[in-house]
């Protein structure tokens, strides 16, 4: 959908004045609309995590488990990937079966023989080779198993190359123990830079890939950001920086009230051909001979096919030309066929899909055409600023009350459009056939379409009055005017909220079928635009403060193609946002991973 469907804490800004008049309206609209309170300073919910900062994200959540469990940063890479990047997740199994069990489970090893000079004598055997060689040309891991560099690298290279380097596994049978990373860009980075390129970017990726609350924006082009939401539900909508809106949980468009099966089924049904096909059942039948479909334009039901062939419209039958008024000769039909019955149920359901999708797709088109008030509203406010800049700013404040308006239409139409595909599937026989009896689903079905109609009574009230030339009004007009835009657009998002509250108490959780239809919660502010995740860099001297060495953010930011500009003035440690610098022969994190390897 167009982004004017979205709006921002900015976006909604009243005057004093209006919040005044607003509230001699009555208690009612008091409380009604939201949007007029300031910004909080509660942290985004949703954070937009870009190529630049895509590092910093990580270390976030590395610097909380490194902390609390005094591990290496490999090993804190090692379990989060385990636990999909879910730092609560990871300290519950810490506290219930403790720290050896976790470290098992995640296949972290004691470290025990990480220094490999510590090997018995100057040569051993590699047990996949078998062939003895030199001891610094063999690397033994943390979990004690020791082999020769060339088996190492051979084995890295396959398994990077498979897409499996997120946890590469020792060599030794039976051994779950991951292979520490370092060790794994060292061997890689000697004879295969690019796959040592290649899994350090694997490395970074698995924060997107592998985590529950961070996705990428399903954009086109991509843009090569990552959303990520708080909280422990992901069933909300979102806006990129990029100004893509859409539903976290199954990446389509943003669709509440519609949950994310019902919008599938929807679009499916939308773009389908199955109801062209329904359209040829229900008005046309196939000549015997030829079996194209034939449209009957007279009234006889003795047609005739362009291939010659005369048959009756009645059965489908093949017949001769011979008929009177009342018969075909030689030819009798009377008899109930179960065909007849098939056809009558196509034609009712292709007619209760065009009543849904008529009013679908009539207030879709009707935000097409409202989305061009917004120069022409911009316009009318200049001239009326001009008209009545003598009097006092007491008496007309300023005009954010139009926009208020038009961003609760924009909002409003986006709610009520697909509320329609809601409805479709709410009450038909498709998903809920079994859950409701014909007596629960009637009364169910009326009570949501006087919601439905409420607000789309009021919807269409408010885009009259949006659409008034109030530029060429007197001023005690155009005060009238500014009344009933306030007044409408507090009582549309009650109307809103209501049909949601509807829909979640009423309707989805009487049905009882869990997580399957839940749909993400209406906000009056519209979607959430997420904020940038600010590219800090630590300038503190000590390493045990730092997650990632100066030298290991290079090679990550190499590898990406960003270049770390580490700031080191005592000021900020922070930049804005930093541009990525392309490097010839590094890949681009502007794309998935999928994307890449296919170019």
């Amino acid at each position: 959908m167009d982004d004017d469907y979205a709006s921002t804490d900015e976006d909604y800004q009243y005057s004093d004045q209006d919040v005044e008049e607003e509230d001699s309206v009555g208690e009612f609209y008091e409380n009604a609309d939201d949007s007029i309170q300031l910004p909080s300073s509660i942290a985004p919910a949703a954070q937009v995590i870009t190529k630049e900062s895509l590092i910093v994200a990580q270390k976030e959540d590395l610097r909380r488990v490194m902390d609390m469990l005094s591990v290496r940063q490999e090993h804190a890479r090692i379990m989060l990937i385990y636990h999909r990047w879910d730092v609560e997740k990871l300290f519950e199994v810490y506290v219930e079966k403790g720290k050896a069990f976790m470290f098992a489970q995640a296949g972290v090893s004691v470290d025990e023989y990480h220094d490999s000079g510590s090997l018995d004598s100057a040569i051993v055997m590699c047990e996949i080779c078998m062939d003895d060689i030199p001891s610094d040309e063999a690397t033994r891991m943390d979990c004690g198993h020791c082999f020769c560099n060339t088996c190492w690298t051979q084995h890295f290279f396959v398994k990077v190359n498979e897409g499996q380097s997120k946890r590469i596994r020792c060599m030794a049978h039976k051994c779950n123990s991951i292979c520490d990373e370092a060790v794994v860009r060292t061997l890689l980075g000697r004879k295969h830079p690019d796959m040592a390129e290649k899994y350090a970017r694997f490395l970074l990726e698995s924060y997107i890939e592998d985590n529950n609350k961070v996705k990428w924006c399903p954009s086109t082009p991509h843009c090569g950001n990552a959303i990520r939401v708080g909280g422990d539900d992901d069933l909300c909508e979102v806006e990129c920086s990029c100004g893509e809106q859409f539903c976290f949980k199954c990446l389509s468009e943003a669709h509440s009230p519609c949950s994310c099966l019902m919008w599938e089924l929807w679009e499916k049904k939308c773009r389908d051909e199955s109801e062209t096909v329904n359209w040829i059942t229900v008005h046309t039948k196939s000549c015997p001979k030829c079996h194209k479909p034939v449209e009957k334009n007279g009234g006889c039901n003795l047609v005739s096919c362009i291939c010659g062939q005369a048959f009756c419209w009645l059965c489908g039958g093949a017949t001769g030309r011979d008929h009177t008024w009342s018969s075909i000769a030689g030819h009798s039909c009377g008899r109930y066929k179960e065909q007849e019955k098939s056809a009558e149920r196509a034609k009712r359901d292709l007619y209760r899909y065009m009543h849904y999708h008529n009013r679908y797709k009539a207030h879709t088109d009707s935000f097409k055409l409202e989305s061009k008030l917004k120069d022409i509203i911009q316009g009318k406010i200049s001239i009326t600023e001009e008209k009545h800049s003598g009097r006092k700013k007491t008496e007309l404040n300023d005009y954010s009350w139009v926009n208020n308006g038009l961003l609760r239409l924009f909002r409003s139409r986006r709610v009520l459009s697909y509320s329609y595909a809601f409805a479709f599937y709410m009450f038909g026989d498709e998903l809920f056939k079994e859950q409701m009896s014909e007596a629960e689903r009637e009364m169910k079905q009326n009570l949501f379409e006087d919601q439905q109609q409420q607000l789309e009574a009021n919807v269409e009230k408010l885009s009259k009055i949006l659409e008034e030339p109030f530029d060429t009004f007197k001023y005690a007009k155009l005060m009238e005017i500014r009344m009933q835009i306030i007044t409408l657009s507090a009582l549309i998002d009650d109307l809103c909220k209501k049909m949601y509250e509807c829909i979640d108490n009423d309707l989805l959780d009487s049905i009882n079928l869990g997580s399957v239809h839940s749909i993400a919660p209406y906000k009056s502010k519209g979607i959430e635009k997420a904020s940038e995740l600010p590219v800090c860099w630590s300038n503190k001297a000590d390493n045990t403060e730092m997650l990632l060495s100066e030298k290991d953010s290079c090679i990550y930011a190499a590898s990406v193609g960003v270049t770390a500009e580490l700031n080191q003035s005592e000021e900020s440690g922070c930049s804005s946002r930093k541009r990525a610098r392309k490097e010839g022969g590094f890949f681009d994190l502007n794309l998935p991973a999928e994307v890449v390897d296919r170019n």
